[in-house]
């Protein structure tokens, strides 16, 4: 292993020698070289205790090897660091890019594309697993666009209905040389089409991603149509059984050979990625959790708790995210869920109000960065309206909900106390009961109601049961619209729902249409 490292860093000095030679190689054959030694480069053969012990003393956002990306500062390929060089020059047919969250999967990806059609006129087709996702990586192609100068002739999106909030089918750049990059929803039914490179982001992660996959292939089949097509999957594993694991697990093809890439957040930092990987890990306090998402390990397996098909039964225009009450009598009793946050993530408090045997979405307020004390100050006349609150009693939630049983009693029948608050401590145990009767609720379309909204289905849509050891949890991924939290909050108040309640005397509400809470 010695020797190989000291053969890494002579051939790291060479390129460095050469690029700042006035005698430097012409431009393709820096790039060859830089590309060779990154793909050389040690760390990708080492086990994993040597790249942990490696991290451990090393200086964050630098190369271990020395590394030097070739390009001028003027091309955008010069924000490359060296896990992400390889993927990107990688000119394989079929490649799998099975990489660690937040290292730059969709930058290696749409970067890949927008080059490819900076390079000559072609169409590359991208799936994602959710339209956030989709639209968070047509604004990475976007950026690649305007850095290569590539004029945007023609954005087109495409939509299930005439509203900006229903399901999203396609968004659609044109680019002045006639080429297009398109985003899709990783669906069976949207991503057939027309012939085109295919790119697959966080594919694993797909509601049914052999499926897709089966839908998407026939993309690249027809060479006559603007040459010979490519297959990019990127994605962070999700679970054995699954579209990623199949690829692995079969091996080397006889025709078909895919060129697989696995990078874990250690080698990311190890070629410059400035991340402290102890920060995250303590942060995340879930190894299983960790191991998939930053160190690309497989779980026993996967699920999306809550399919698209599933929340369009339940959406309605009918029900509010906003809504003002007058205080006067009448109407049905009302549920709230609370899901705590206090910095990295909201608060999110669910109103939920039976009519008959219908449970309608009443308000969906979310409270961003705001202390305890204004948050108590805001939650607590909703509270005050509920017949039942069950409340996130968890890390933080703790002492906001000591308050809160203080000043409206609490809901715990075996110790005989009937007041309006239950307190909910997240464990395995206790998710294992909350998300399953949300499912249900969701399953019974005439049941629940809840606005059409583009963020609340993508939050829904996020939440996961994951398999791990024949054992199976809930879980999702932290985003920067937070950590699921509006699918928390409702499983809370559909838990609300459930059962017997405090009396409280009902009030009626007047809904404010299109109205949103600043937070």
């Amino acid at each position: 292993m010695a020797r190989k490292s000291t053969d890494a860093k002579d051939a790291m000095e060479e390129l460095r020698s050469n690029l700042e030679s006035s005698a430097a190689p012409h431009m393709g054959e820096a790039v060859r070289m830089a590309y060779e030694a990154a793909k050389g480069d040690p760390i990708w053969t080492m086990e994993i205790q040597q790249l942990e012990e490696m991290v451990k003393g090393h200086t964050i956002g630098t190369a271990v090897n020395g590394w030097l990306n070739p390009y001028p500062k003027t091309d955008p390929r010069s924000l490359l660091l060296g896990h992400q060089f390889v993927p990107f020059h990688d000119t394989s047919r079929y490649i799998l890019q099975l990489q660690g969250r937040q290292s730059g999967k969709d930058f290696v990806l749409q970067g890949h594309a927008v080059t490819d059609c900076n390079t000559r006129k072609t169409e590359w087709m991208i799936a994602a697993p959710s339209e956030r996702q989709g639209l968070d990586s047509m604004d990475q192609g976007k950026l690649w666009s305007r850095a290569y100068d590539l004029q945007i002739v023609d954005y087109d999106e495409q939509r299930m209905g005439s509203d900006s909030s229903t399901l999203l089918k396609s968004a659609e750049i044109t680019f002045h040389n006639g080429s297009r990059l398109r985003v899709v929803p990783g669906r069976p039914d949207t991503v057939r089409g027309r012939s085109a490179n295919v790119g697959l982001t966080e594919a694993d992660f797909f509601e049914n991603p052999l499926e897709t996959w089966r839908a998407i292939l026939p993309s690249i089949t027809n060479p006559l149509r603007g040459g010979l097509k490519k297959a990019r999957i990127v994605s962070t594993p999700n679970g054995k059984g699954g579209l990623c694991w199949k690829i692995i697990d079969k091996g080397a093809g006889k025709k078909m050979t895919w060129s697989i890439h696995r990078i874990t957040v250690l080698h990311a930092v190890l070629m410059g990625l400035p991340v402290d990987v102890e920060e995250i890990r303590e942060a995340m306090d879930d190894p299983e959790g960790f191991a998939q998402e930053y160190m690309v390990e497989f779980l026993d397996g996967s699920n999306v708790l809550l399919p698209y098909d599933i929340i369009q039964l339940a959406e309605s225009f009918e029900a509010t995210e906003v809504c003002e009450w007058d205080g006067t009598a009448g109407g049905g009793p009302i549920f709230c869920g609370i899901d705590f946050g206090r910095s990295n993530d909201p608060t999110v408090c669910w109103t939920l109000q039976k009519t008959g045997d219908i449970l309608w979405t009443r308000e969906v307020l979310v409270l961003r960065d705001m202390s305890t004390d204004k948050q108590e100050e805001i939650l607590r006349s909703r509270i005050a309206r509920a017949n039942k609150v069950s409340f996130d009693y968890t890390g933080p939630g703790i002492g906001l909900g000591d308050y809160m049983v203080k000043h409206h009693g609490e809901w715990k029948p075996e110790g005989h106390t009937f007041g309006k608050v239950e307190l909910c401590t997240f464990t395995s145990k206790f998710k294992r009961e909350l998300f399953p009767k949300l499912r249900r609720a969701f399953e019974a379309p005439t049941k629940l109601r809840i606005p059409s909204s583009t963020a609340i289905r993508e939050d829904l849509h996020e939440m996961r049961q994951i398999i791990s050891n024949g054992e199976y949890n809930y879980w999702s991924p932290r985003t920067k619209e937070g950590h699921s939290d509006r699918c928390t909050a409702l499983a809370l108040a559909v838990r609300a729902a459930g059962g017997e309640t405090a009396p409280v005397e009902p009030e009626t509400f007047t809904i404010r249409r299109g109205a949103r809470y600043a937070g």
